[in-house]
Formats: C-alpha cells, structure tokens, sequence
C-alpha cells in the first residue's frame, strides 16, 4: 500500500502548487499517445508526467495471458530557449502470466529509467512545428522489467494546426541497443472539443529485426482540470495477432515555472 498513498501524496501536494500558481498557458504536455508534443519547457520551468498506471494485456500463441500494470514517471526541465532535459523511468510494475489450465505467476519490480533532450526546430510558422527527442535508457530495472542493457533512441513529431480544433501529427521513432532495432512511426488527429477537453485519435506502427511488424489503433482525450494540471485516458488494440491486445493508461500532469 506504500506506492498508492505515495502517489496520493504527490498529486495532493503538486495540485495545489498548480492551483496557487498564474493563469498562463503552460505548453503542451507529451502524454498521452504514441508521440510526443513538439512543445517544450520553458527555461527554468518544470513539468512532471505521471501514469496512473498503465495496463497491457496479450494473450500469446501458447494460450498464456499476460497481464502487466506500469507507473511511469516522467520530468521534464527547461535548460534553454527550445531545449529541455528528461528524466524518466517505471519505478513500479506488476506482471501476471496466466497460463491455460495452469497456476498464475505474478513478478513484481522497477523497470529501466534513462534521461533525453528535447529541440524544438525554428520553423518561422504558426501551423507547422517540429521536434527531436534524443534519448537514453539505462538497464536499471530488475530482470523481469528491464531490456538487460542500453538502448538509444532519436525521435521526431511533427505538428501541423488546420484551424482552431483540428490538428494533424506524425511522429517516427527509431531505437537502438540491447540486442534490438526497432522503428516505429505513427500519425494522428486531435480536436479540441471544449476549451479544457480534447481528444485525438492514433495508428501506430513498428518494425522490429527478428521479430514480427506490429500494428495498433487507439484513441485518448485529456482534461485540463486546472490551468497547469491535465489528466488523460487513453487505449490502444492490437491490429494484428503480433500486437498487444489492449494497452490503456491513466495519467495526471503538472506544470511548474
């Protein structure tokens, strides 16, 4: 029960800082979905993601149901004009395997956790903005969550704002060590459907060497309960018998200068 009351802790204490805090807008958090936002944090200013958590379910081709719920943590820190520093990692996950006819096996543990840097790209436009994301994972997990070295990934989102509601994303990611290669690419479409709620539509895609190409199809909406504190939902199923089946996720996010 340590990590729920925790958790409550922090969200207690970080919304009401964001409740005593100015009006301005805050720029956009890169939860929930595939991507990531092409915003980042001002110089000085902070951001803090949570998940609440997450979930993924499959069911592989022996008939074993895995079922596994994920924390994330991820804070974001304005280091420059258009560049800021991430430190993110899943200090808390919970793996059920449930085999067809047999006993259930549960793992607990902490996953990986690695640090990024965020560039917003110039691009002298209102409606087309661009970001790179460069980024390190550390195989600090325990066995059963960890990918068992380092990886690296570079990332790309690019944004482009049809009018006041609608936007268009696409977002490509490619990621390297620990034994894999991996590419993924995804395109999206957000609209804002009140001035705090919106809510997006995804396909996301991935290739991976000596494994099968997987394929997903999710939606998500976020709320901005307070002018510095969103929260999301969000899911995603599986296309493909290669793919998970169903992710989902909870999250809350604060906003900090």
């Amino acid at each position: 029960m340590r990590l729920p009351v925790a958790a409550c802790l922090l969200l207690f204490a970080a919304t009401a800082h964001a409740q005593g805090s100015d009006d301005t807008q805050p720029p956009s958090f890169d939860r929930p979905g595939i991507g990531f936002s092409t915003d980042t944090v001002p110089r000085g200013a902070l951001a803090l993601e949570l998940g609440l958590p997450s979930l993924a379910r499959d069911r592989d081709t022996d008939g074993v149901l895995s079922t596994q719920y994920s924390s994330d943590i991820t804070l974001r820190m304005g280091l420059a004009e258009r560049l800021e520093l991430q430190a993110f990692a899943t200090p808390w996950n919970r793996l059920q395997l449930r085999p067809r006819g047999g006993p259930t096996h549960t793992e607990r543990g902490a996953g990986d956790a690695g640090l990024a840097l965020k560039f917003a790209l110039p691009t002298g436009s209102d409606r087309h903005s661009v970001a790179l994301l460069a980024s390190s994972t550390f195989a600090t997990g325990d066995r059963d969550f960890s990918e068992g070295g380092t990886q690296y990934a570079l990332g790309a989102s690019y944004e482009y704002t049809f009018n006041d509601r609608w936007s268009g994303a696409l977002y490509a990611n490619a990621v390297r060590g620990a034994g894999a290669d991996e590419f993924t690419w995804s395109p999206s479409l957000s609209v804002a459907l009140t001035d705090t709620v919106s809510s997006y539509v995804e396909l996301g895609f991935t290739d991976s060497d000596g494994d099968p190409s997987t394929a997903i199809a999710g939606a998500g909406v976020t709320w901005m309960l307070r002018p510095r504190v969103q929260l999301d939902a969000s899911f995603d199923v599986g296309l493909d018998n290669a793919s998970p089946d169903l992710q989902a996720g909870l999250g809350v996010s604060f906003y900090f200068d």
